[in-house]
């Protein structure tokens, strides 16, 4: 059950998410905020779950506003401008909304967060005593999982976990995309932004500053550009 609080200048956005939240399962409460700086106080004595946060407000932007929370909670940004997602994954969101936002979408990002969530309570964990040139071994509860470096598409890290994303199914960690990075080959795996590792041989494209996976669009950091351009030979 998620405690969601919503943060927009807007009234009709506001008024929209709020619609698109009614019509979600597994919502326990949703609180509105309209000015920045009240939420700010809100949340620093209160807990929520999640937070869907406009980045263009009179009061300070939503980057700032982030900035400004020590322990945030979940974040999905929302916003008219697609130029923001790069800082977006700066600081850690789980997703990134453009307006006007479709409840199909909405739905997506939602997705995200629960099972992120669900996933956490496994008690997941890289076995870093049984490395191999292909694979490693994951343990979840008494489970050891054999994971195939070849089966991972990529890798997210979101503040103290990381989430491994193959083609069948998204596996959640305890631990930083640093610590994933130093159990996974680079001679695989390319670090493409501060939030993003990637399998090698599933970059099919690349347009401008984002790797093109399908329907999935990746981020390359600045900080990285040149990096995965010289190791992709472009």
């Amino acid at each position: 059950m998620l405690r969601v609080v919503v943060v927009d200048d807007e009234p009709l956005a506001l008024e929209i998410l709020a619609g698109y939240l009614k019509e979600t399962d597994n919502i326990q409460s949703v609180t509105l905020f309209s000015k920045a700086r009240e939420a700010l106080q809100y949340l620093e004595s209160q807990n929520a779950d999640l937070l869907l946060l406009d980045i263009e407000m009179p009061e300070m932007t939503g980057i700032k506003f982030l900035e400004q929370l020590s322990d945030p909670p979940l974040t999905i940004f929302t916003t008219a401008y697609r130029n923001y997602a790069f800082e977006g994954f700066e600081l850690g969101v789980i997703d990134f909304l453009l307006k006007p936002i479709s409840f199909s979408r909405f739905s997506t990002a939602i997705g995200k967060v629960q099972d992120f969530l669900a996933l956490k309570l496994h008690d997941t964990q890289l076995e870093s005593e049984e490395l191999a040139p292909e694979f490693v071994f994951i343990k979840s509860g008494v489970n050891r999982i054999k994971l195939q470096f070849n089966e991972v598409t990529h890798i997210q890290g979101l503040k103290d976990y990381a989430i491994i994303h193959t083609a069948k199914e998204k596996i959640v960690i305890k631990g930083s995309i640093k610590m994933v990075q130093e159990m996974f080959p680079l001679s695989l795996f390319i670090r493409v932004h501060k939030s993003f590792l990637v399998f090698r041989k599933a970059i099919k494209r690349i347009e401008r500053n984002r790797i093109v996976m399908g329907s999935l669009q990746i981020p390359i950091g600045r900080n990285y550009r040149e990096g995965v351009e010289k190791s992709l030979g472009m």
